[in-house]
C-alpha cells in the first residue's frame, strides 16, 4: 500500500530561498518603521496652524509642461516613486512564480485564495455601506489591500517569537495582494486610454525584454524603462503598472558564471530605496488629512469613512481567515507543525492594515484633495490603526506562549541550568 505524504499548507522552503525571505522581511520591517514616521508627521502638520504650508507643499508643482510631467509633488510620488514600489512588486511576483511557494500549484493554492477572499469581503463589505451615498461605489477596492511594510513593522514588535513560517505566509499573501491590486487599478481604474501611448508602451516593453535577455547594457535598460513608464502615463492607464510590468520582465533565472539573477541584485539596489524614501515620501504626501475643526466627526459620520473602515477591519479577518480555513480542507493539508489555528487567525486581522495602495485607489476613485478622498485617508488612517490593536492582542498572545516553550526547551538544552 502507498502511503500518500502529508500536504503541508505552510512548510518551509529550501534554505536560500528562506534566508532570501528573512533578508526581504527585515527590508520590509525597517521601511515600515519609516512609512511610519512619515504618515505621522503629515498628519500632524495636517492638523496644526501651519497646514497650509503643508497643503502648498503637496500641491506645488514640479516638471516640464512636456508629455504631462508638470504634476504636483503629490502626483509626483504617487506617479512616479510608487513605480519603484510596484516595480519591486513585480519582482517579486517574478522571483515567487518562479522560485518560490506560488511555483507549486499545491502550496500557491492557500495564500492565493485567502488573498482573494481577503479582497473580495472587504470589497462586498464596503459597497454594503454605499446604499445611501450615491456615486461612492467607485471607491469599492479601497479597502482591499494589504500593506506589508506596515503589517511587517507590527509584527516585529509584537512578534520576535512567533513562527518564521508566519512571515513567509505573511509575505506571500501580500505578494498576491499586490498582483490583485494592480490588476485592479490597471482595468477598473483607467478612464480613457490613447491606443498610440499605449502602442508606444507595448513596444518600448518589448524592447526592453530583447534587451534584459541580450547584452543587459544598463543604460539601454534605464533608457527603455524610463520611456515605457512616460509611455504609459501618456496612455492613460496608471503609471504604475508600468513599473509592475517592467519587474515581470527582468530575468529571476541564475544564467552560468552568475551568483545571483539580474532580478536580485537589481531589488538589493532599489529595495531600499523603495522602502526608505519612495514609499514614504507618498505616505507623507498621502497622509496629511486635516480633522480638527470638526472634520473627524463629518468623516465619521461619512458612508465612505465607515465602508473603509469595515473593509480593513471585519472584511479582511474573515476573508484571509475564511479563505485559509477552505483551502485547507478543501485540500485536506495540514499545518506546518509549528503553527495553530489562533496564529493564522491572529495574522488575518493584521493583514486589515492597509495604506499604500489603498490611499493610492482612494486618489484614484475620488480625486486627490476632494472631500471624499480627505474622508478615505481618514478610514484608512482609522481601520488600519484598529487592525493593527486588534492584531497586537491576538498575536502578544500566541508570541507569550511561544516564548514559554523556547525557554522551556533552552533549559531542556543545558540540563536545566537557565
Amino acid at each position: 500500500m502507498t502511503i500518500r505524504p502529508i500536504r503541508r499548507a505552510f512548510s518551509r522552503g529550501d534554505w536560500p530561498e528562506a534566508r532570501r525571505i528573512a533578508g526581504l522581511l527585515r527590508q520590509e520591517t525597517v521601511g515600515g518603521a519609516v512609512l511610519l514616521v512619515a504618515a505621522i508627521a503629515a498628519l500632524v502638520w495636517a492638523n496644526t496652524p501651519w497646514r497650509d504650508g503643508y497643503h502648498h507643499l503637496v500641491a506645488t508643482s514640479l516638471g516640464p509642461h512636456l508629455l504631462h510631467l508638470d504634476m504636483s509633488l503629490a502626483h509626483w510620488t504617487s506617479d512616479g516613486l510608487l513605480a519603484i514600489f510596484f516595480f519591486l512588486a513585480g519582482l517579486e511576483l517574478n522571483h515567487e512564480f518562479t522560485h518560490g511557494s506560488l511555483r507549486d500549484p499545491a502550496k500557491a493554492a492557500v495564500p492565493i485564495v485567502a488573498a482573494c477572499c481577503g479582497v473580495a469581503l472587504p470589497a462586498i463589505l464596503y459597497a454594503a455601506t454605499q446604499v445611501y451615498g450615491a456615486g461612492r461605489l467607485t471607491g469599492w477596492a479601497i479597502p482591499t489591500a494589504t500593506d506589508i511594510a506596515f503589517a511587517l513593522a507590527v509584527l516585529a514588535v509584537i512578534g520576535s517569537h512567533l513562527p518564521s513560517a508566519l512571515r513567509s505566509f505573511l509575505l506571500t499573501l501580500a505578494v498576491v495582494d499586490d498582483l490583485i491590486a494592480i490588476t485592479i487599478i490597471a482595468i477598473c481604474y483607467t478612464s480613457s486610454i490613447s491606443i498610440g501611448w499605449l502602442a508606444v508602451a507595448v513596444v518600448l516593453l518589448a524592447a526592453f525584454a530583447l534587451t534584459v535577455r541580450g547584452g543587459r547594457n544598463p543604460l539601454l535598460l534605464l533608457v527603455f524603462g524610463l520611456t515605457t513608464w512616460l509611455a504609459v502615463l501618456n496612455s492613460g492607464v496608471h503609471a504604475t503598472v508600468a513599473g509592475v510590468a517592467l519587474g515581470l520582465l527582468m530575468p529571476a533565472q541564475v544564467r552560468p558564471g552568475e551568483a545571483t539573477s539580474l532580478g536580485e541584485r537589481v531589488d538589493h539596489a532599489l529595495r531600499p530605496v523603495s522602502a526608505g524614501f519612495c514609499v514614504p515620501a507618498f505616505a507623507f504626501c498621502a497622509a496629511g488629512v486635516t480633522v480638527v475643526g470638526g472634520g473627524l466627526g463629518d468623516a465619521l459620520r461619512d458612508p465612505v469613512t465607515l465602508g473603509v473602515i469595515l473593509g480593513l477591519v471585519a472584511g479582511k479577518t474573515v476573508g484571509v481567515f475564511g479563505g485559509t480555513v477552505l483551502t485547507v480542507r478543501l485540500t485536506r493539508a495540514e499545518l506546518d507543525d509549528d503553527l495553530t489555528w489562533p496564529d493564522l487567525f491572529g495574522l488575518a486581522v493584521l493583514a486589515g492594515v492597509g495604506f499604500t495602495v489603498s490611499l493610492l485607489i482612494g486618489e484614484l476613485a475620488f480625486g486627490d484633495g476632494s472631500v471624499a478622498d480627505e474622508h478615505v485617508k481618514v478610514g484608512v488612517l482609522a481601520g488600519s490603526l484598529l487592525s493593527a490593536l486588534l492584531a497586537t492582542v491576538c498575536l502578544r498572545a500566541r508570541n507569550a506562549t511561544y516564548r514559554r516553550i523556547h525557554e522551556a526547551e533552552s533549559r531542556d538544552d543545558h540540563g536545566g541550568a537557565y
